[in-house]
C-alpha cells in the first residue's frame, strides 16, 4: 500500500484538527476516578455499553475509597454485561486499593504512575491523560489503527508501533488527532461498508479500490 507523503500528512492533520478540535471521549464521567474506570472497562467493549454499566457502579461506589473497600463479587454483578468482566472487576478494585494506599485517594496524572495501577497499560494511561489533561499523546485503538493504515500513515503490524509512527509523523495536536481518528473511524471510516460518500479525506485514501462503494 502506498504511503502518505509529507504534504499529505500535513493536510490530513489540518483537516482532522479543523473538524474535530472540540471532540472529547464519548465515555461519560464526572472526575478522574470515573474516567480511569470507564477507560479500563472500554477495552474490547463499546463506549455505549460502558455508559450503560457505569451509572449504577458509580452510584454504589461514588469514591475511590468506596471501591477500594468493595466486595469483588458485588462489583462483578455491575460489570457482568461487559467483556472480560471477571478480570476487569478484579482490576478496578485493585486499582482503587492502590490509589487509596499509595496516592492518597487521588488518581495520578502521569504515565509512569498510572501504569502501576491494575489494568492500566500504556494505551489506557494515554487515553486518560489525553481526555483529562489534553496531553500531547497518541493512543491507538482499533479505529485509529484502521484509519492510520487506510490513509497510508502507517503500515505497522501492531498498535504500539502504529502509535510511535503517528507521534513521529504528526508531532503536535496529538490529543485532538487521537479523538478525531477514533470518531472518524467509528462513524465514517468504519470497518465494514465505510461511508466514503461522507468522507472528507477521500483524496488521501490508499484503500478505496478494496471498498465496494
Amino acid at each position: 500500500m502506498k504511503k502518505a507523503t509529507k504534504k499529505e500528512i500535513l493536510e490530513i492533520q489540518k483537516q482532522f484538527v479543523q473538524r474535530y478540535s472540540d471532540a472529547v471521549s464519548e465515555l461519560q464521567y464526572k472526575n478522574a476516578y470515573e474516567l480511569v474506570i470507564a477507560v479500563a472497562l472500554s477495552a474490547q467493549c463499546t463506549d455505549k455499553r460502558v455508559n450503560i454499566i457505569t451509572p449504577a457502579l458509580f452510584e454504589k461506589y461514588p469514591t475511590v475509597q468506596d471501591l477500594a473497600k468493595a466486595e469483588l463479587e458485588d462489583v462483578k454483578k455491575f460489570l457482568n454485561s461487559c467483556s472480560f468482566f471477571n478480570n476487569k472487576a478484579k482490576n478496578i478494585v485493585a486499582m482503587a486499593q492502590r490509589v487509596t494506599q499509595v496516592y492518597d485517594g487521588e488518581i495520578p496524572m502521569n504515565e509512569k504512575d498510572l501504569q502501576t495501577l491494575a489494568g492500566v497499560g500504556q494505551k489506557t494511561a494515554h487515553v486518560v491523560m489525553i481526555e483529562y489533561m489534553g496531553a500531547n499523546l497518541m493512543a491507538v485503538d482499533t479505529h485509529v489503527f484502521r484509519v492510520a493504515h487506510r490513509l497510508g500513515l502507517s503500515d505497522d503490524k501492531t498498535a504500539k508501533a502504529t502509535e510511535a509512527t503517528l507521534v513521529k509523523k504528526f508531532k503536535t495536536d496529538l490529543h485532538v488527532l487521537h479523538q478525531a481518528m477514533v470518531l472518524f473511524g467509528r462513524y465514517i471510516c468504519t470497518a465494514k461498508n465505510p461511508k466514503c460518500d461522507e468522507c472528507f479525506l477521500t483524496e488521501f485514501c490508499k484503500s478505496k479500490a478494496s471498498f465496494k462503494v
